[in-house]
């Protein structure tokens, strides 16, 4: 069974930093794209950044270029983690977070759109604050 787990999200002050993990089991993480998405208080949902299967490539939303980074952890067959690597959070930023699989076929791009994935974890809340 595919299941997406993220966790690490909490209260951060401006400027601050914290990473997001996404633990994902049931598939073999290094053949699929992965995103981040997220979703702010009244906001449509927006995609953060996916990285390629095979690490053939990843991209930023224009938003966090320069400060988040994506990267995963392929631990084996069946399991996995995909991490966003936050820097110099900025308020804009609060939301909760989601990372989603799409079932088949290559979606990872610079656009990053929402319905191209189609399984997605539970989320993790992220408020930056002072």
């Amino acid at each position: 069974q595919v299941q997406l787990v993220e966790s690490g999200g909490g209260l951060v002050q401006p400027g601050g930093s914290l990473r997001l993990a996404c633990a994902t089991s049931g598939f073999n993480l290094y053949y699929y794209d992965i995103a981040w998405f997220r979703q702010a208080p009244g906001k449509e949902r927006e995609g953060v950044s996916c990285i390629r299967a095979k690490n053939e490539g990843s991209f930023l939303a224009d938003s966090v270029k320069g400060r988040f980074t994506i990267f995963k952890d392929n631990k084996d067959n069946t399991k996995g983690t995909v991490y966003l690597q936050m820097n110099s959070l900025k308020s804009e930023d609060t939301g909760v977070y989601y990372c989603a699989l799409p079932r088949t076929g290559s979606v990872c791009d610079e656009f990053i759109r929402p319905h191209e994935y189609d399984i997605w974890g539970q989320g993790t809340h992220l408020t930056v604050s002072s």
